[in-house]
């Protein structure tokens, strides 16, 4: 029965030091085509439009919960599609909801 158990044992070391492997290849390669997509996606520093930032536009004095809701949706559909970066969302966010 020793003999069994030490096979069994041996077994599960060898299959977990795999899937432990296997895991830190998976998550470093997909860091790695992660950064390759971000260097493939950024603008150029010759975009003289990349620098600036978009001017909030004016708000209304206030605005009731719907047109919040509306406005918010539609920040959150911009940086979905790319066109707002997650600090300009932010951003606007902060100026939709006051504060």
């Amino acid at each position: 029965m020793p003999g069994l158990i030490r096979g069994v044992a041996r077994t599960a070391v060898v299959a977990g030091t795999a899937t432990a492997v296997s895991n830190r290849v998976s998550r470093r390669q997909a860091g790695r085509w992660a950064r390759q997509d971000a260097q493939e996606y950024a603008p150029p520093a010759s975009d003289p439009y990349a620098a600036q930032a978009p001017q909030p536009a004016a708000q209304p004095a206030e605005l009731s919960s719907g047109d919040k809701i509306a406005q918010l949706k539609e920040l959150g559909e911009l940086r979905a599609q790319g066109v707002l970066t997650e600090e300009e969302f932010e951003n606007q966010k902060r100026a939709v909801l006051g504060g």
